[in-house]
């Protein structure tokens, strides 16, 4: 089944560090790709066979035409991508130090060209028809972007499937309360809420990963999913709870593998597959992208996430 599936929010070029452990201040060379999570998110739905549409802006620069070539060419639609002539594309910069929790940079000037999203760029009978619509958290951090973005999800009405990626990057915001005001003005119009412990806290102010599951169902979603890092994820329903173990592999960076999670999420979601099978596949995508430098190159499809998943080297 081809799902139709929209992502909202942040774009960038990523560069990434080769040299594992090494810091900014340390000799380093980089990879470069495309970035922001829904960004990645949208490859990875679209990897998995998905019409997957990004609504976001680049720059009118050279960096800007990249992402939109190379988006284009993983088969992402990028027909929602504006460009704010003037602005220049973001750039992220990430040192592996250490590999799973990379440091993070962000050339994003005063005004990201994805912040100036207004409602208008997003047609209201395309968000409604769609079977996903994916919000991250940090559309609600800056300019015209949040009131789109609020006016997008009031619009769906909590329409399955409505994510919401908590998504948390404190950098954007002027501190934890502004962040957690809007995760739980967007939390309440979402049937789905997927998050790790950090982001968590920061929306519920609770990183205990059974209270955090609680706390959202209390607040009307049907499937909340809690990312616990080595001890696995969460998933929770009103009638259903189970944890997912963690995959063994070698990592060698870990930013990317939530967007591939989420991928793989939107994949089950498409397919109305039961919590236990969702799980597994999304860990499992998460757990693939970990094993490769960058993240949007590196998202799978659904023949190499089950070879992945098959492969008994990667059972705990």
């Amino acid at each position: 089944m081809r799902g139709s599936v929209i992502t909202v929010g942040r774009v960038s070029v990523d560069l990434y560090a080769r040299e594992a452990g090494a810091a900014f201040s340390d000799d380093q060379t980089f990879s470069k790709s495309v970035g922001g999570s829904p960004t990645n998110v949208a490859v990875a739905a679209a990897r998995l066979g998905h019409h997957a549409t990004l609504v976001t802006k680049v720059g009118g620069d050279e960096l800007g035409g990249y992402v939109v070539e190379r988006l284009g060419g993983w088969g992402v639609d990028t027909s929602k991508i504006g460009v704010a002539r003037g602005s220049l594309t973001p750039v992220v910069l990430a040192a592996l130090d250490p590999p799973e929790e990379p440091k993070l940079i962000f050339h994003r000037q005063p005004d990201a060209p994805d912040t100036t999203l207004v409602t208008t760029d997003l047609p209201s009978d395309q968000l409604q028809s769609c079977d996903v619509f994916w919000m991250s958290g940090c559309a609600l951090s800056r300019g015209t972007t949040v009131e789109a973005s609020m006016h997008w999800l009031k619009l769906r009405g909590r329409r399955a499937h409505t994510v919401l990626d908590l998504d948390y990057r404190p950098s954007f915001w002027s501190g934890v309360e502004a962040a957690r005001r809007a995760a739980q003005a967007a939390i309440d119009f979402c049937s789905v809420v997927v998050g790790n412990r950090a982001e968590c806290d920061m929306a519920l102010g609770t990183s205990e990963p059974e209270r955090a599951a609680d706390m959202l169902l209390e607040r009307g979603v049907s499937l909340a999913i809690v990312k616990m890092g080595a001890a696995g994820v969460l998933l929770a329903t009103a009638h259903e709870r189970l944890t997912i173990k963690p995959l063994r592999i070698t990592l060698v960076c870990g930013l990317g593998s939530g967007d591939a999670f989420g991928g793989a999420l939107i994949h089950g979601l498409v397919h109305d597959w039961d919590v236990r099978t969702i799980g597994e596949h999304a860990n499992a995508a998460g757990a693939y992208v970990a094993t490769q430098l960058t993240c949007a190159d590196a998202m799978p499809d659904i023949a190499q996430l089950t070879a992945f998943m098959n492969d008994p080297a990667h059972r705990s």
